[in-house]
């Protein structure tokens, strides 16, 4: 079956997805081979799925685009061995993998050749993983074993209407309904299970695509990831620290032409993650929020100024994916301790636990920027000197130490009194809660203003460009 944008959805969306006439398609005439169930008496061109390669603003990408107009867009053999075939293709190639869904799931008529074409495809994806990049996008229907797809891939995205993602269907779901809380939808799916990085529309979805695809590398030995940078490396960002609640809005300030790509947007807020490119290179961000700033420059919501559960997960597996394809980490950071609840306390330990795994274990350049307060071992797990960080810069005014210095003055001299206590609490302020004293201790590698921290990162980077740093032998870790 030849190619042609206009037929099918499946399709349309490669071709709203690749440059231009660049896409060449695999096994275009492959039919589905099981005969059960008069199968042969349904029409199954190219089994449902589109599979091939292409180009997006010249980087090489392999492409699946799954037809729905083809038995529902149903996974039986064939369709499987498609997609794995192409996964081949490029592990051997080193470029990364989009798979465009639009699903009924497992194919009833094929049943355990389906099953074990379920199994293949989720092998291949464990293979490929750290190899190079995933990439997943709902247009349609993404239900049960079908929604490993997205969960085994390093980003997700999914159409705002017509996008459905789940294990079990919401009205399958004990005590609830899909009126009461649809927990297939893209909006819950997004700012809920945090499983989606990004929703709109179709067109807006091949266009965040395309845009993290310029931004990424091709695979984990990727050295070409790299844009020629005409901002000024020395910019001076005057006023940056009114925006030490927002790190969004921070991040897009010193980066090259002050662009920030974030990731996972509506999911856990108070922690940022996204990418930036500093003299031409792709950095990861990751940044403690207390404020969330709309476009208007009003304030939409406000943050503790503390560790979540569900913050410390987003920022784990973004790190995480960053040393996997040598991406650098910047944090900045600007916390004082975990949230406080008893739902966040079941999972708390276990999530910071797991942060501070990844971002010791993470080998690649890290740089970490204090913004604002970094108290206790909240401050320690984001990416501290303790932890590796190869530079840490802090801002004037930030905070470092145990916690605020008055509730340090109030603890240690609980029977003095409040003149005391304030003489007290300043020293402390001084003595042990200021970059200057964790600067005389080694943890604080400069005091810098800031809006010089663009300028600063960027020099820092270029210093560990060459970075090697082995860690211990082992099969992995456990964490």
């Amino acid at each position: 079956m030849s190619y042609n944008a206009t037929e099918n959805s499946a399709g349309r969306r490669i071709a709203g997805l690749l440059d231009e006439g660049s896409f060449v398609e695999i096994g275009g005439a492959v039919t589905a081979r099981s005969t059960d169930f008069n199968l042969t008496e349904t029409p199954t061109p190219s089994d449902g799925v589109i599979t091939g390669y292409g180009v997006i603003d010249g980087n090489l990408v392999y492409v699946y685009s799954q037809d729905a107009a083809v038995l529902n867009g149903t996974i039986g053999e064939m369709h499987a061995r498609k997609i794995t075939r192409l996964y081949d293709l490029a592990m051997k190639m080193g470029a990364p993998v989009i798979g465009l869904i639009d699903c009924a799931g497992l194919r009833l008529q094929e049943s355990t050749d389906a099953l074990e074409a379920f199994g293949s495809l989720y092998y291949k994806q464990t293979i490929a993983s750290g190899v190079v990049p995933q990439i997943a996008a709902i247009f349609g229907t993404c239900g049960g074993g079908l929604a490993l797809v997205p969960g085994l891939a390093d980003f997700t995205f999914m159409e705002q209407k017509d996008g459905r993602l789940f294990v079990n269907s919401p009205n399958a779901l004990d005590g609830n309904d899909i009126s009461k809380c649809d927990t297939a939808s893209a909006e819950y799916q997004s700012a809920v299970s945090g499983l989606v990085d990004g929703i709109g529309t179709e067109d807006e979805i091949l266009a965040q695509i395309r845009s993290l695809i310029c931004m990424i590398p091709a695979n984990y030995e990727d050295d070409l990831s790299y844009n020629e940078c005409t901002d000024d490396l020395n910019r001076v960002c005057r006023g940056i620290e009114t925006a030490v609640s927002d790190p969004a809005v921070l991040l897009s300030q010193i980066a090259d032409d002050q662009l920030f790509y974030e990731i996972k947007k509506e999911y856990a807020k108070e922690m940022v993650t996204g990418f930036i490119r500093l003299n031409g290179m792709t950095v990861g961000a990751v940044a403690n929020r207390t404020a969330l700033y709309g476009a208007d420059g009003t304030e939409e919501a406000v943050y503790d100024c503390a560790l979540t559960v569900d913050g410390c997960g987003k920022a784990a597996d973004f790190v995480s994916f960053c040393d996997a394809f040598s991406i650098p980490v910047l944090t900045l950071t600007n916390v004082a301790g975990y949230a406080s609840t008893v739902e966040s306390e079941k999972n708390m330990a276990r999530a910071a636990a797991r942060l501070t795994y990844t971002f010791a274990n993470a080998t690649v350049p890290k740089i970490n920027v204090i913004t604002g307060r970094a108290f206790g071992s909240a401050y320690t797990a984001m990416n501290s000197k303790a932890l590796g960080a190869d530079m840490v810069y802090a801002w004037p005014d930030s905070q470092i130490g145990m916690m605020d210095a008055d509730l340090a003055a109030n603890i240690m001299y609980a029977d003095a009194d409040a003149a005391m206590r304030k003489t007290k609490a300043e020293e402390y302020r001084q003595l042990q809660a200021s970059p200057v004293s964790a600067a005389r201790r080694g943890y604080v590698d400069a005091i810098i203003a800031p809006e010089d921290t663009r300028k600063y990162v960027i020099g820092a980077f270029e210093m560990l460009f060459t970075k090697r740093d082995d860690l211990p032998a082992k099969k992995h870790g456990t964490v």
